[in-house]
């Protein structure tokens, strides 16, 4: 039995978000929250309360033991863009994109 947990419309780029998440794919949650407590990136730090909730939701909804969960899958999907004005020289502008992702954890029974 597999549960997940979801955080979507997150401020910061899948790109960035999918780098902290190999480092946790298909390491035991215990030890994938280790490594993400001591991972200086903003990503870790959404990534652990998104896997937090996610072995949250295995235990109270389907009755799994903590010590034998998994992660699964772990997918930073990209969210819609917010496109902003940056002004630059001689009255001109360019586009800035603002990306957000869609972070998806999955943990599952060994």
């Amino acid at each position: 039995m597999e549960a997940k947990a979801v955080a979507k419309y997150v401020r910061i780029s899948p790109q960035k978000a999918g780098l902290v998440m190999n480092m946790i794919r298909g390491k035991d949650v215990n030890e994938a929250l280790a490594i993400l407590k001591f991972t200086p990136n903003k990503a870790a730090g959404i990534v652990e309360k998104v896997l937090k909730s996610a072995i949250a939701n295995a235990e109270n909804n389907f009755g799994l033991d903590r010590d034998n969960l998994y992660v699964a899958k772990a997918v930073a999907d990209q969210g819609p863009i917010m496109k902003r004005m940056m002004p630059r020289a001689m009255g001109r502008s360019n586009l800035m994109r603002r990306r957000t992702s869609h972070i998806t954890v999955v943990v599952n029974e060994k």
